[in-house]
């Protein structure tokens, strides 16, 4: 017999008894599904067998729980879309993330309109009513690489090229077979929460979030957002660089170091092309500068003022953290902790009547917020705006008019920055724009504030909150929005990331995402840092910049 301790409870069961026969005992004290467990620490799925020791339930509102549905999700919407099309397609690439759901496009004679969808769907509803099992078995590298390679997924045949892992896990519905990096539900069954649009040349695949596992949210297209990615992905297309794959034979080539010159002058272009709108409108004197954490604001911020100069202009960065109010006055959150992420944080009639004495041509002193005392400071840094001068304003709350009430519309120039990772794994496993983030923070968090790999992952969500509810609302209300991503970054990134997730302690919660993050680094080759110029937003994270230390 098996003896294992759940909720509290020892229990015993016969050898031989699944995961999901046990999480089926227990379903009913969870409000939403159990979708993996954790066994003495470790995630595993429902179809395998249990063994002594403690046992936890993993549910779609647990993070890597949603992030199981979702994948299983895809892959039954993929499978459907081979089915409808009775395998009449060259490809299906998973694009990228769209309002709550993925962006898929089709490339196949058939047209992707309503009616196509609408099989799709059906298709998907017929197999989630029939509840077929979701197998997988291991099969080695070399394997998988003729087997997908006969079948046209030469991504995937890529992949496996130059993964030092001798085996690969490989599912199946059906006899239709896919690679996933990732956990999956046990059958079809399961999957009963989506909604499928046509959407511009493809289609989106809208799912619940882990706040409300089984609703499924409106569909709201942000299209400057839906533009800009889709650029990219276009720009990585017509390099021959839409996966890792394709990335890691570039390195192996020895090509990486045009790559990145091209990478770096289009970055170069694209604020160029920026500095001239504002230049051509001399009544923007204020340039609102926003973006997630780790999108490179401060670099941007830097680059974009050398544009601007060589239009004759005179810029000026302001830093919106300088008006934080003093720390006895600044908000905090449900847990007693200072919330560093609302706008409560800024003392807005102050900022607002220093900027607004600026724009009348008044002489002001700035303050410099002293983040070790928690105080404004001010040191003589006066600034008076000329004919040519104008203000780069960076924050996060930059988009929102609430922290510039009192500023013309018509002064303002938003642009909305977001590291929008426009390469996936394969066409089927895209790599989230949140990982490339975090991963980013890692690496910066660890060289500039002292802050190992497990602080950065423990502090995250509460950084995804501050994120959805003062960067993202806005984000459509820019009047530019730029993509700061680099297509070769994670590769630069994975030496100096590596040895930092290697160091969280296997005991602490935060281990499991740093495994995962170690796993899905083993796709990557490395890439060196010497074709990396200093004012590269990268040297923002890596060190080396020209801008700052």
């Amino acid at each position: 017999m098996l003896k294992m301790m759940i909720n509290g409870q020892e229990r015993e069961y016969a050898e031989g008894t699944s995961f999901r026969q046990i999480a089926e005992e227990y379903q009913k004290d969870y409000a939403n599904d159990i979708v993996l467990v954790k066994m003495n620490g470790r995630l595993r799925e429902l179809f395998k067998h249990a063994q002594d020791g403690t046992l936890e339930f993993v549910t779609t509102e647990d993070e890597i729980g949603m992030q199981t549905y979702r994948r299983s999700m895809l892959f039954l919407t993929i499978k459907s879309i081979y089915d409808v099309t009775n395998h009449e397609i060259r490809k299906v690439t998973v694009q990228f993330s769209l309002s709550k759901g993925l962006y898929i496009e089709i490339d196949s004679d058939h047209k992707v309109d309503a009616e196509l969808v609408a099989k799709i769907d059906a298709r998907i509803r017929e197999m989630v009513d029939k509840k077929l099992p979701i197998m997988k078995k291991s099969m080695t590298a070399d394997d998988a690489m003729e087997s997908f390679g006969e079948h046209g997924m030469t991504d995937k045949e890529k992949l496996f090229k130059y993964r030092r892992a001798s085996r690969v896990n490989i599912y199946s519905i059906n006899e239709f077979e896919d690679y996933y990096y990732g956990y999956m539900l046990p059958d079809t069954g399961y999957l009963k929460y989506f909604q499928l649009i046509p959407f511009d040349e493809g289609l989106v695949l809208q799912m619940p979030e882990k706040k409300a596992p089984k609703v499924v949210p409106p569909f709201e297209a942000s299209m400057k957002l839906f533009t800009t990615m889709k650029e990219s992905a276009r720009w990585g297309e017509k390099l021959g660089i839409t996966t890792v794959g394709d990335l890691n034979e570039v390195i192996v080539r020895g090509e990486l170091s045009e790559l990145v010159l091209i990478q770096e002058a289009l970055m170069e272009k694209k604020l160029g092309d920026i500095a001239a709108m504002i230049a051509a409108d001399r009544k923007k004197k204020l340039v609102m500068l926003a973006g997630p954490s780790s999108s490179g604001k401060t670099t941007t911020s830097h680059r974009l003022s050398i544009q601007l100069k060589t239009l004759g202009l005179n810029p000026h960065p302001i830093a919106v953290d300088n008006y934080f109010v003093d720390r006895e006055f600044t908000p905090r959150d449900a847990d007693g902790n200072y919330n560093f992420e609302c706008l409560e944080c800024v003392d807005l009639e102050l900022f607002n009547r220093d900027m607004t004495a600026l724009l009348n041509g008044e002489r002001v002193e700035l303050p410099v917020f002293n983040f070790k005392t928690g105080k404004k400071e001010y040191k003589g840094d006066y600034l008076q705006l000329g004919p040519d001068d104008i203000l780069v304003i960076e924050g996060i709350h930059c988009l929102n008019d609430k922290l510039s009430y009192s500023l013309p519309m018509e002064n303002k120039f938003k642009i909305y920055l977001s590291a929008l990772t426009q390469l996936n794994v394969d066409e089927h496993n895209r790599i989230s724009t949140t990982d490339g983030r975090l991963i980013r923070r890692i690496v910066r968090d660890a060289r500039t504030r002292g802050a190992d790999a497990q602080k950065t992952i423990s502090m995250w969500p509460s950084v995804r909150r501050g994120e959805q509810e003062n960067i993202f609302p806005y984000q459509e209300t820019a009047d530019v929005v730029l993509n700061t991503a680099l297509i070769y970054e994670l590769a630069v990134l994975k030496p100096f990331a590596e040895p930092l997730l290697f160091a969280v302690p296997r005991n602490c919660p935060e281990y499991l995402e740093a495994k995962r993050l170690l796993k899905f680094f083993d796709y990557f080759l490395v890439a060196g840092t010497e074709d990396i110029a200093r004012n590269s937003i990268l040297r923002e994270f890596i060190g080396g910049s020209c801008f700052h230390a």
